[in-house]
């Protein structure tokens, strides 16, 4: 019973680290080219970006350190407004998804 209550409080702890706010600087790519665009090409990123989205039908997509995350619904109409542009990301990550609180353009 001892094992079982410890085990269950450390998959406890380990789902809450990973639900918990964090900041995170990246780029807004889209689900079509995902890590392809990392915002190192400047304005050729930015315009195939939002082609993709606004034109075939693409979602935004975060792509921090390599990685490509998802939004969630909430956080789809923000990700749109700066798809293209190098942001930071407030908000929580459960697995590949980020639930965003906001998102602004990163200096």
């Amino acid at each position: 019973m001892k094992k079982l209550f410890i085990s269950t409080m450390m998959l406890a702890s380990f789902c809450a680290a990973t639900a918990m706010a964090d900041d995170m600087t990246g780029f807004i790519s889209d689900s079509g080219c995902g890590a392809k665009h990392t915002g190192a090409n400047g304005k050729a990123d930015t315009a195939c970006v939002r082609t993709c989205i606004k034109s075939k039908g693409a979602s935004p997509v975060f792509v921090s350190d390599g990685k490509v995350y998802k939004f969630d619904e909430a956080s789809m109409a923000k990700a749109k407004k700066l798809a293209g542009d190098k942001v930071q990301v407030t908000g929580t990550v459960e697995g590949d998804t980020v639930t965003a609180t906001s998102i602004k353009k990163a200096s």
